[in-house]
């Protein structure tokens, strides 16, 4: 079997992590693969040595010629399945390469945004599959139209070999000048508005009050951080929240906190509330999408209604003040991630639509 991956966003985050982790563990059951991403991208560079790497030129959305440029590698490749993981200009136009050049394709869905019914039902004929990576997710998809049984829930993997509970606080101390007696909260997300920096920001005053001695650490890039970073000026938190960029040290930053949080408006899945799960850290995140099922309310972390900054505030005072709940939650977490989020298991369920697919075709 030999599939064809397009994955064109430029940086590591959390979807392309994905891909990585499911092209590594293909390749490790004798999956031929072939990895087509953006000219200078972080995922090209960070691709497992036994998969061939293809770099092309993307302009994004509106890229047309995208097409022209995927088929030839179609031609010259031969793959027996396309799977377009990017949603930046590979949705649809990898579809429809694929469809010309008379390969079956699927697709990978991440966020849970609405699209226009009409344009869904007609993108989303382009597919043999769509894999979910979240109930939340498959749920917006039915409402706008998409057959249930083109649909497959495949959850995301956490790397748990990377992320694990060893607290190194020296660590912390040396590389980021966190002070011992300091309570430190993370927030891995990207600087953009959805993800809920500004409901952080809303909520922390009433957590300060109590608790004087507490950072937040932003971990992440995005087209929003210089307004952030005056947001934060501004209110005078800036001695309370730090933006450190984009970190590929979060297995290190990750379980030296007491809870992650993640107050974001609309999601698919989290991956950074996954992984300080794995950590043994709460994570605190909104009731939107698929963060109920990142998330086990009162089993791994807690949740709250999107854009309540007063009931974030609440819930992050209340782990602070209750150390035993802390602690359960937190025992909780590496075994709740290892249950329903392996790689192993994220790399099967995708073989298994693969299969499902070729057979069909």
């Amino acid at each position: 079997m030999k599939i064809l991956h397009v994955e064109t966003g430029r940086h590591l985050w959390g979807g392309a992590q994905q891909v990585l982790y499911l092209v590594n563990g293909l390749g490790r059951l004798d999956i031929a693969n072939v990895l087509v991403c953006t000219e200078g991208s972080a995922v090209s560079d960070n691709a497992p040595k036994d998969c061939l790497v293809v770099a092309l030129p993307m302009a994004g959305d509106l890229d047309l010629a995208f097409v022209g440029r995927l088929k030839a590698v179609l031609k010259a490749q031969q793959p027996d399945l396309v799977h377009v993981h990017s949603r930046r200009g590979a949705d649809p136009l990898a579809a429809i390469a694929a469809r010309l050049a008379g390969v079956p394709v699927i697709v990978s869905r991440r966020v849970d945004n609405a699209e226009n019914r009409w344009l869904a039902r007609l993108k989303y004929r382009l597919y043999q599959k769509v894999i979910v990576v979240a109930d939340g997710i498959r749920d917006v998809l039915l409402a706008e139209g998409v057959p249930e049984d083109r649909l497959r829930l495949v959850h995301s993997g956490v790397d748990q070999r990377r992320f694990k509970p060893n607290p190194d606080r020296d660590w912390l101390a040396a590389h980021l000048g966190v002070a011992e007696d300091t309570i430190v909260i993370a927030m891995v997300a990207q600087y953009i508005h959805r993800k809920g920096h500004h409901i952080m920001l809303d909520a922390l005053p009433a957590v300060l009050e109590k608790h004087p001695n507490l950072q937040v650490l932003c971990c992440g890039s995005g087209a929003e951080q210089a307004a952030l970073a005056a947001q934060i000026e501004r209110r005078g938190l800036a001695e309370h929240v730090r933006l450190l960029g984009f970190r590929d040290d979060l297995e290190k930053i990750l379980p030296c906190c007491a809870m992650a949080l993640h107050p974001a408006l609309s999601e698919g899945i989290c991956g950074a509330a996954l992984q300080a799960q794995s950590c043994g850290v709460p994570a605190i995140a909104s009731r939107v999408g698929g963060l109920p099922e990142a998330v086990a309310e009162d089993i791994s972390g807690l949740l709250v209604s999107p854009g309540d900054a007063e009931q974030l505030s609440c819930a992050i005072l209340r782990l602070l003040d209750d150390e035993e709940l802390r602690r359960r939650l937190a025992d909780a977490g590496p075994g709740y991630v290892a249950e329903r989020f392996s790689i192993s298991a994220m790399v099967q369920g995708n073989l298994e639509v693969y299969r499902e697919v070729l057979n069909r075709h």
